[in-house]
């Protein structure tokens, strides 16, 4: 994700997932690299169900991706990485949004 213009929705979704100390301390332990959901979350001491939501949202504004490895025993390893981003937000970048916000979009959702 590069600093190129978002819209409006892309922009709200991108916020609201880097609106929680959860998931900026994720994306912190995955800024060295990828790695496995079982050794994040020992890394940081949060149960798995927990680290699974939030992965979830960071994986919808595209901060992170994920794989499933299956090994030779039929066992299956789930992988997390970041993906490199840039945010440049500024109050031209703001109105250049908000010109594209959907009614349906996750602003709307919110304000009901």
């Amino acid at each position: 994700m590069s600093g190129t213009p978002r819209t409006g929705d892309e922009l709200v979704s991108l916020m609201a997932a880097l609106a929680s100390p959860h998931r900026l301390r994720i994306l912190a332990a995955l800024s060295h690299g990828r790695t496995y959901v079982s050794e994040l979350a020992r890394r940081l001491q949060m149960n798995r169900p927990l680290l699974y939501m939030h992965l979830q949202k960071l994986e919808a504004a595209d901060l992170v991706i994920g794989e499933l490895v299956t090994a030779p025993d039929g066992s299956s390893v789930k992988y997390f990485q970041a993906v490199p981003f840039t945010v440049a937000l500024d109050l031209d970048a703001i109105a250049l949004s908000a010109q594209t916000l959907t009614a349906t979009g996750p602003a709307a959702e919110r304000e009901k």
